[in-house]
C-alpha cells in the first residue's frame, strides 16, 4: 500500500484559508484534581476530561473527577445491559464478563489494567464492575467512511465514524470527550464515556484517526479486546502503516471492521478476525458493498450501505465536514445512533454529536474541537 503524495500547492493554500476550530479556547474549567493534574472542563454543552501521566495518575484523576457519574454507568446502566443479555441468551451476564476478562486480560497491555484498578478505587466502584464495563464491548457486535483527494472540496482526508450502539440505555447521558496524555506515549482524544478506558472513536496528536464496526465472532475472546487494541494504536502509532503493523502482530478477537486514516493522506479499510486481515484500499470495489466512489473508503451494511453509496456519489468532489453531517443522516445512521464523529487528521479538527434523550446523534448539534488546541489549553492550565 502506498502513501498518497502530498496535496497540491493550491489545495494547501486553500486549507490555510479555512477556519480551524476555535472552541478549544472557550473551555471552562469545572474541576481539577491537584494530586493527578487531571482537569474536567465544559465546552458547547460537552464534558471534556484531561488525564495525564502514569496509568495510576490517569486512572485516579479520571475516577476522582467523574466520581458522580461513574456508578451510574457501572453498575447501574450495565445492569440493564446485563439483564437484557441474560434474558436473550440464558447466560448470566457477569459470568460472561468474567470469562472475557480471563481470556482477554493476558493479551491486554498491563498499563491499561493498572489504570483500570486506579479508576475503580477513585471512582467509588469495585474493580469487578470496572472490569465488566471495560470488557463488555467484546460481546456486542455502525458505518465508517474516509474520503480524500477527488472526493473532497479541499483535497484533505475526512474521516467519519457512525456509532449505532444502544442509545436506548441512555449511555449518552455519561458522554465525555476524553483527552489522554500518557507518559511516554502519544497524546490522543476519544469520543467516550465515563469510566471507559478503551476507545471506539479516536484521533491522536500525529493525525491518526480510527473507528470500528462490529461483526460476528462472539466467543473468540483469546486476544486483546478491540477497545484496548484501538487505544494501543492511538498511543503507539503515528501513521496508517504503523497502525497496520500493530494489528498484524496482535492476537485479535471476534470479527471487526476498521477504518484508519492519517494526516499524510493514507487510509485503509480492514476486515479483521483472529485468523485473517483483509485490506480495502480507497476506491476498491468489494462484492459485499455497493459502488465505492474514487478516493473513498466505505464500510457499512444492509440497506443503509446503498443509501450511503448514493449520497457519497452525489456529493463527490464537494465533500466537506458539513456535507458529511448530512450524508450520514438516517437511514445511514440507525435509530440506535449513539454518537457520530468527523475527523480532519491534517489539521487535528474534530466534530462530534451525541444522541439526545429520544433522538439519534445524527439529528443533534455537532460540537467542534481541535486536538492541538486542546493539548495547548491543558498544558498552559496546569
Amino acid at each position: 500500500m502506498q502513501t498518497r503524495p502530498l496535496p497540491r500547492i493550491a489545495a494547501v493554500l486553500a486549507l490555510l484559508l479555512l477556519p480551524v476550530c476555535s472552541q478549544a479556547q472557550e473551555l471552562r474549567i469545572v474541576k481539577r484534581d491537584p494530586k493527578t493534574a487531571a482537569l474536567l472542563c465544559e465546552s458547547q454543552g460537552k464534558r471534556v476530561l484531561f488525564v495525564a501521566g502514569t496509568p495510576e495518575q490517569m486512572g485516579a484523576g479520571h475516577g476522582q473527577l467523574l466520581q458522580a457519574l461513574i456508578p451510574h454507568v457501572s453498575p447501574r446502566t450495565m445492569s440493564l445491559v446485563g439483564a437484557a443479555y441474560s434474558i436473550k441468551t440464558g447466560v448470566w451476564f457477569y459470568d460472561r464478563m468474567d470469562e472475557i476478562y480471563r481470556r482477554g486480560s493476558p493479551f491486554t497491555p498491563e498499563r491499561y489494567l493498572r489504570e483500570l484498578r486506579a479508576l475503580s478505587q477513585a471512582g467509588g466502584i469495585s474493580e469487578y464492575h470496572a472490569r465488566g464495563l471495560n470488557f463488555f464491548p467484546e460481546l456486542f457486535h455502525c458505518s465508517g467512511i474516509a474520503v480524500r483527494g477527488s472526493a473532497t472540496a479541499d483535497d484533505q482526508v475526512l474521516h467519519v465514524r457512525v456509532l449505532d450502539y444502544m442509545a436506548g440505555v441512555n449511555l449518552q447521558n455519561y458522554g465525555v470527550l476524553q483527552v489522554f496524555l500518557p507518559e511516554g506515549w502519544n497524546a490522543w482524544v476519544s469520543v467516550g464515556y465515563a469510566a471507559f478506558l478503551g476507545t471506539v472513536t479516536a484521533m491522536n496528536e500525529k493525525g491518526l484517526a480510527m473507528g470500528e464496526m462490529g461483526g460476528r465472532g462472539e466467543g473468540d475472546w483469546d486476544g486483546i479486546p478491540m477497545t484496548f487494541l484501538m487505544r494501543q494504536i492511538m498511543e503507539e502509532a503515528g501513521s496508517v502503516q504503523e497502525a497496520l503493523a500493530i494489528i498484524r502482530r496482535s492476537r485479535l478477537t471476534c470479527e471487526y471492521y476498521y477504518v484508519i486514516s492519517d494526516a499524510s493522506g493514507d487510509m485503509v479499510g480492514l476486515h479483521c478476525t483472529p485468523d485473517k486481515i483483509e485490506t480495502l484500499l480507497p476506491g476498491q470495489q468489494h462484492p459485499l458493498l455497493p459502488a465505492v466512489p474514487a478516493d473513498t473508503i466505505m464500510i457499512s451494511a444492509g440497506d443503509r450501505a446503498k443509501v450511503l453509496s448514493d449520497r457519497l456519489q452525489q456529493q463527490h468532489g464537494k465533500i466537506s465536514p458539513q456535507i458529511l453531517q448530512e450524508v450520514i443522516r438516517r437511514p445511514v445512521a440507525m435509530k440506535s445512533n449513539l454518537h457520530n464523529a468527523i475527523f480532519r487528521p491534517a489539521t487535528l479538527d474534530l466534530w462530534y454529536s451525541d444522541a439526545g434523550s429520544s433522538t439519534p446523534a445524527c439529528d443533534e448539534k455537532y460540537a467542534a474541537f481541535n486536538l492541538g488546541q486542546l493539548l495547548e489549553f491543558y498544558r498552559t492550565s496546569k
